[in-house]
């Protein structure tokens, strides 16, 4: 780490990248480093198969990109079995240390779930040097899942593709706050636009001129480590069964693992490479490679670009075995997973050859590369090395600690009603400890200063009732996957201000004819001080104290008592509640919707009417009840915040 001539500290960044497949996800990193000299040093080591002749020399396009290469480390044992791939990382084990050594950088880059990739993550957490690692949490079903995972467990941060991912990885107890949800870096130049002619050259270039858009196929198959007589089987089979469907194939080299020799003798034996129909080729740059993918008829084998970056374009896939099983794909993936005859495979290829499928973005929007940026320049080397994990609490602590066993773990609830303000300190155990209660300002800024003194008294009273103030939640919103979802600009599941009428009574937020403006305690209220002024809410049985303030319990009363336009004005309130409560059963689609609060009584029977007769058919069977919960929405907003401190404690 040096002083930049801003007299900033420079981040020294060393990407260490092992073969033609992983490269096509640091590229682009390394070119977002590149352009940021003020921040950061980039250095490139080079090892595994790219320095191998059979596989095509690939580290030349890295030098062909401009990229200066620190260290070239020839790291492959070869023989292509499994003791080799083992001795391989012995010997990068052996090697990495001078050269981590010598370039002292403060951050290592490491990408997937290679051996290499291994040896590299041990070399770096050994010598006290920062990982980040990129592509953490997915899962594949093979050995390389164990390899990702023990990766994952190396690493100081991580740079993930998806929200399963994600999510993965904080099951696997690391620190939420160190996992950038990034999506894949190589998507960045998969949705940037193509250029129509470029691409219809480098069909040719690779298949000759007489191949048409979408009218070729694309093979890419690799051994499975775990099980390599079968995967060597599937691949004769996938042969047989692409020379039998009479296409133009580009065929690619499988990679260096265990049985990927047996593969080849295959391939040759088949006489695949003299084959009229086939290019068989060991490399493809990969800006070529994807607009090969983008435009073919079909791609077929267990790569993982097939059900990653093949669902960018739409392009129909025909993944064989067990490789790529757990992955998350697109719509445009069919599997063959008990590959056991070239005619179930030849009858996979038949019902995707020539179909389009819509694009997926499930592995990244586009625009990874600048958050990953953002987030290696958010690094602050002063903060301690030693990574620590977050593991869920199992069970109720046991502690000698007289202090811990005494104290209760809580939440503040916050619930911002139309009449009133609520706060609560809410315990672990789903009980109330103390609520606070004051009526809600009209404007935005005395209801903010409102709310942070009602929060700062309960702060203090939480000292002497012994309770641990871990967050605070506020109630209303959506949940999902145990995420409270936010929206783009934190503005989602406002569902009380859903229009039901585009020229209904004015609500709150400045708006008409919100669910809000007619079904809520204060819309009540208001209609009830109407009537009660032009003397409609007198009835008999019902007399209202002129000194008593007229409230949503005088309308229901009124109703109750047979008041005619007491009944119709709740008749509406019940209409709009359910029309919206319908809008979310078709965004949605729920199985149980329950009512809570002192009008959900009022509201149940005709909402269900309402959904039974108005809701499309699946949704009319959504089950309808009130909560007999004293407050729903506090203790709600307390839970999120305990579930989430509490699965994450030291």
């Amino acid at each position: 780490m040096a002083l930049t001539k801003n007299g900033n500290l420079e981040l020294r960044v060393c990407v260490a990248t092992c073969n033609r497949a992983d490269y096509s996800k640091l590229a682009p990193i390394m070119f977002g480093i590149k352009s940021h000299p003020d921040d950061f040093e980039l250095d490139v080591v080079v090892l595994g198969s790219h320095l191998i002749d059979d596989y095509g020399n690939t580290f030349r396009m890295i030098e062909q990109d401009d990229f200066d290469i620190s260290s070239k480390l020839h790291t492959i044992v070869r023989g292509e079995d499994e003791a080799a791939m083992v001795e391989s990382v012995g010997l990068a084990l052996v090697k990495l240390p001078d050269v981590l050594q010598r370039l002292r950088p403060d951050l290592v880059i490491i990408h997937g779930d290679r051996f290499d990739a291994l040896a590299l993550a041990t070399s770096a957490a050994l010598m006290n040097i920062r990982i980040l690692h990129l592509e953490g949490g997915e899962v594949s079903g093979t050995i390389d899942d164990s390899i990702r995972h023990a990766i994952s467990k190396l690493a100081h941060y991580h740079a993930c593709c998806t929200r399963r991912a994600e999510q993965h990885l904080i099951s696997m107890c690391e620190d939420h706050s160190r996992i950038l949800l990034a999506g894949c870096p190589s998507y960045d130049k998969l949705l940037s636009p193509h250029n129509s002619e470029v691409y219809l050259d480098i069909i040719k270039s690779w298949l000759g001129d007489d191949v048409k858009d979408h009218d070729y196929i694309v093979a890419l198959q690799h051994p499975v480590t775990t099980d390599i007589q079968h995967s060597i089987k599937i691949y004769g089979l996938m042969l047989d069964a692409l020379v039998s469907f009479n296409k133009k194939t580009l065929i690619l080299f499988p990679n260096i693992d265990a049985g990927s020799k047996e593969m080849v003798r295959v391939m040759r034996k088949k006489s695949i490479e003299t084959h009229p129909n086939f290019r068989a080729v060991k490399h493809i740059p990969f800006e070529q490679f994807i607009q090969l993918v983008c435009h073919a008829g079909c791609m077929i084998g267990n790569s993982s670009c097939g059900v990653r970056e093949a669902g960018a374009f739409g392009t129909p896939v025909v993944n064989l075995g067990t490789r790529q099983t757990g992955r998350e794909t697109g719509e445009n993936v069919l599997h063959v997973r008990d590959a056991d005859s070239h005619n179930k495979i030849y009858h996979a290829l038949q019902l995707q050859f020539g179909k389009r499928y819509p694009c997926s973005k499930i592995y990244g929007d586009g625009n990874a590369v600048p958050r990953i940026v953002k987030f290696l320049q958010s690094i602050d080397l002063n903060k301690p090395l030693q990574k620590t994990f977050c593991f869920p609490l199992v069970k109720d602590s046991i502690s000698q600690d007289i202090d811990h066993i005494l104290e209760k773990q809580s939440a503040l609830a916050v619930d911002l009603g139309g009449t009133n303000l609520r706060v609560a300190i809410v315990c672990s155990q789903g009980i109330v400890v103390k609520k606070y209660t004051q009526p809600n300002p009209k404007t935005f800024e005395p209801r903010m200063q409102l709310i942070l003194k009602m929060c700062e008294n309960a702060m203090q009273d939480a000292v002497s009732l012994n309770c641990r103030i871990l967050g605070v939640g506020i109630g209303g919103g959506i949940i999902q996957h145990n995420e409270l979802i936010h929206g783009s600009t934190f503005c989602g599941a406002e569902l009380g201000h859903i229009m039901v009428s585009l020229d209904g009574p004015e609500c709150s937020c400045g708006s008409q004819g919100c669910i809000e403006a007619y079904a809520s305690g204060l819309a009540l209220q208001r209609e009830a001080k109407k009537m009660n002024d032009d003397e409609l809410l007198k009835g008999e049985g019902l007399t209202t104290k002129l000194s008593e303030p007229i409230t949503a319990a005088h309308l229901i009363n009124a109703a109750r008592l047979g008041n005619a336009k007491a009944v119709a004005v709740l008749n509406k309130a019940s209409t709009a509640l359910g029309v919206g409560i319908i809008n979310i059963l078709h965004t949605l689609n729920p199985s149980l919707v329950i009512l809570s609060g002192v009008l959900a009584s009022i509201y149940e029977e005709p909402v269900k009417h309402l959904i039974a007769s108005r809701a499309l058919l699946p949704a009319q069977s959504t089950k309808v009840v009130t909560s007999d919960l004293e407050e729903p929405a506090l203790l709600g907003a307390a839970s999120m915040v305990l579930d989430y401190a509490t699965r994450r404690t030291y």
